[in-house]
């Protein structure tokens, strides 16, 4: 497949070559099971626990705090779950947003069929949470918080370590998903008590993700098995894919700066052009946002029939969350932010160029004169 413009890295990113060549022993030449005790599985096992440490210091926190898991989703899916239902003698209330990813939203949804109460807190109209909605929202009864720190649809980002601290103080636990945040913004996780992250959002492999739990935060295991992740999440690792990860992790931190600069330059260059579209809108708060992000909207223009001419042009975007792309319906995450009709998710790597930028709003110009002819 070639000569096409991809523009949706909220989604997955292109795994990179170093990461892949880092990876490559441990599915060719190293592929012992690393519960072994002979030196075949044992290079396998310090492979993961040197990627352990890495991933612990990008995040300022301990190698013992990490534990590697199969997704973000399965990361907080054990997280949520996990806490809920070791802390449920203390209480049995949770808080969370309507706009987080589903893999929250829906594990909320089991766990009150289950007999706890979650609080789902409005979002205001710009795509941030007003802070005094979650003080309101807290009872005596409530055991965890679980905020995003950055929405994978419209990129706003949300400010986590106050939610954190305001937690703390009620002596609440504070989880977050930090998948979309990773790529973009650097993290201290020891300011939380839970994170999620994913890596195959910055430029890591598929099929691997990574949960960090504060010393003493205990989760009940939800997966029954072996010792493997102190239990918490048995099954034979991914050695190859948390290699892969941790690589990743560390070239995207030491290459933050510049990548965030790359992106905002193109994100800035197609605001403007865009913005002299008629009922061309930006969709949620553009200050307080990832700048890898720009979602809109063009009144007039249906977003799904602007993206099928933008695919006849082999450029690829999303309307929504991947997660939820077989539902045609408007995305709850515009929904919150009061939106009637969907809208185009542009998400930017630092390996798109200008070239790119104006052969999309060549073609995004050119689709809405075909449209309005129809």
């Amino acid at each position: 497949m070639n000569n096409y413009i991809y523009l949706d890295n909220s989604s997955t990113t292109k795994l990179d070559s170093c990461v892949l060549s880092k990876m490559m022993p441990y599915l060719r030449d190293y592929y012992g099971n690393a519960s072994t005790l002979y030196e075949l599985g044992q290079i396998s096992k310090k492979a993961i626990e040197k990627s352990r440490e890495k991933i612990a210091r990008c995040l300022n926190v301990l190698p013992e705090e990490i534990y590697f898991t199969g997704s973000g989703t399965e990361a907080d899916n054990i997280c949520i779950c996990g806490i809920a239902k070791e802390n449920k003698s203390r209480g049995r209330h949770i808080i969370t947003s309507k706009f987080e990813h589903l893999a929250v939203l829906n594990t909320c949804k089991q766990l009150e069929e289950e007999g706890f109460e979650v609080t789902y807190v409005d979002i205001e109209n710009n795509g941030l949470i007003d802070i005094e909605k979650i003080k309101e929202a807290i009872r005596s009864d409530t055991i965890l918080i679980s905020i995003m720190y950055v929405n994978n649809e419209i990129g706003t980002i949300q400010n986590v370590d106050e939610i954190a601290n305001l937690a703390r103080e009620r002596g609440i636990l504070f989880h977050t998903d930090a998948v979309q945040a990773v790529p973009h913004i650097k993290i201290d996780a020891s300011k939380f008590d839970a994170l999620s992250l994913s890596a195959h959002k910055f430029n890591g492999p598929k099929g691997v993700g990574a949960l960090y739990l504060k010393k003493g935060v205990n989760v009940k295991n939800l997966l029954n098995g072996g010792h493997q992740e102190c239990g918490i999440r048995p099954g034979t690792e991914n050695v190859a894919g948390i290699v892969g990860m941790a690589e990743a992790l560390v070239n995207t931190n030491c290459n933050m700066n510049r990548n965030n600069e790359i992106e905002k330059r193109l994100r800035d260059y197609l605001v403007c052009k865009l913005s002299c579209i008629p009922g061309f809108q930006i969709n949620g708060d553009i200050e307080n946002r990832v700048c890898s992000n720009l979602n809109f909207s063009i009144n007039g223009i249906d977003s799904d029939e602007l993206k099928l001419f933008l695919e006849m042009n082999k450029i690829f975007v999303s309307t929504g969350s991947a997660c939820n792309s077989n539902n045609t319906d408007i995305s709850h995450v515009l929904k919150c932010i009061g939106k009637e009709k969907s809208g185009i998710r542009i998400s930017l790597s630092h390996d798109n160029s200008f070239y790119e930028m104006e052969k999309l709003v060549s073609v995004i110009k050119s689709s809405i004169k075909k449209i309005n002819k129809v």
